[in-house]
């Protein structure tokens, strides 16, 4: 499979830059699993569409500000993202320099901080918090990682609206974007109309927006990110599975987490790394819906609902999303797919 299969025509325009004026005030694009019909909806509808009984997975993870801007110790300009936290005043980062720094170097941190840098791994860069206490350091001077295609600097209302209500684990440089729709209202609604919840934990890094450029997709070689499923989370499956509900995952982080614990077959409790890569033709364990926000041309995430929704049925209704002028990606609306 190509690549190209799964590449759609979007006007810039359609690409959200700010978030809807309320969390829960987005467009909601309903599509058959199997049937591939397309309803339009709102996102407030969604408990409507829920039966008591399903089972919404939401990822609980924790966006950082994760963007540090500095200097090199010879005057040049420098941004550090952080990918992965390794520990309490160390993390693996990418650098953005015109020199790449050297090891043994320092970055200072604009607002106040300093930087060593230990080593490379790869494309990533090691780097140590001089004063310790590195997400004391990005709490106090850091700014939250909006994606590439937003293209603007971050404001105060990012803050908070590049973050989940129920966020709790901190760890990712990116939101799992499909719970930015969920307001406290919206989801004690769902709560009375007897649809139950389950949080996983997946560390959302910067790799999700990284490009598939292998021509045949089965040679890509996906990013690793840390999870975790509880053995609570993995009851409540087995309990709504064996109940005759649905389990429904909230983003395709949720996703990722879910069939990770199952991959020998039957969920299990999991925590560690995945690279698990689902594109059409994977046979879904555990889930049976999904909440998603809309997804990059010819990216990972895109063949994962092509996985779950046949690609015919996906770019059919990304098509019809493009022409009702749906809002597109992180900040944009929403589809339901069950």
């Amino acid at each position: 499979m190509k690549r190209t299969d799964f590449q759609y025509d979007l006007p810039d325009e359609l690409i959200a830059r700010y978030p809807a004026q309320q969390r829960s005030a987005s467009r909601l694009l309903c599509l058959g699993r199997s049937s591939g019909a397309i309803q339009d909806c709102q996102f407030q509808e969604l408990p409507g569409l829920l039966n008591a009984g399903d089972l919404l997975v939401f990822n609980n993870t924790k966006v950082i500000p994760a963007r540090l801007f500095g200097q090199k110790e010879t005057g040049g300009k420098v941004e550090v993202l952080v990918e992965r936290i390794t520990g309490e005043d160390t993390c693996l980062a990418h650098v953005r320099a015109s020199k790449s720094p050297k090891p043994g170097s320092k970055i200072q941190v604009q607002g106040g901080g300093e930087l060593l840098m230990e080593g490379r791994q790869g494309e990533l860069f090691l780097l140590r918090c001089e004063q310790g206490g590195l997400l004391d350091l990005l709490e106090r001077v850091g700014h939250m990682p909006l994606p590439p295609y937003i293209d603007r600097a971050d404001e105060e209302l990012d803050q908070s609206r590049y973050q989940t209500v129920y966020a709790q684990t901190p760890g990712a440089v990116a939101a799992p974007t499909a719970g930015l729709h969920f307001d406290d209202a919206l989801l004690k609604q769902l709560k009375e109309k007897g649809v139950n919840t389950a949080f996983v934990t997946l560390h959302v890094g910067a790799g999700t927006f990284q490009p598939v450029r292998a021509e045949d997709i089965r040679d890509h070689q996906m990013h690793s990110e840390w999870l975790e499923v509880s053995e609570h989370t993995v009851n409540l499956v087995k309990q709504t599975q064996a109940e005759g509900g649905r389990v429904i995952a909230v983003g395709t982080t949720s996703v990722r987490c879910l069939e990770t614990a199952a991959v020998e077959g039957e969920i299990q409790p999991y925590q560690g790394d995945t690279n698990i890569f689902i594109y059409p033709g994977y046979e879904f364990k555990v889930i049976d819906g999904l909440v998603t926000n809309f997804h990059l041309p010819e990216s990972t995430l895109i063949m994962l609902v092509s996985a779950l929704a046949g690609r015919g049925n996906v770019l059919n209704a990304y098509d019809h999303a493009v022409q009702q002028k749906y809002r597109f990606f992180s900040y944009g609306d929403a589809m339901f797919i069950a």
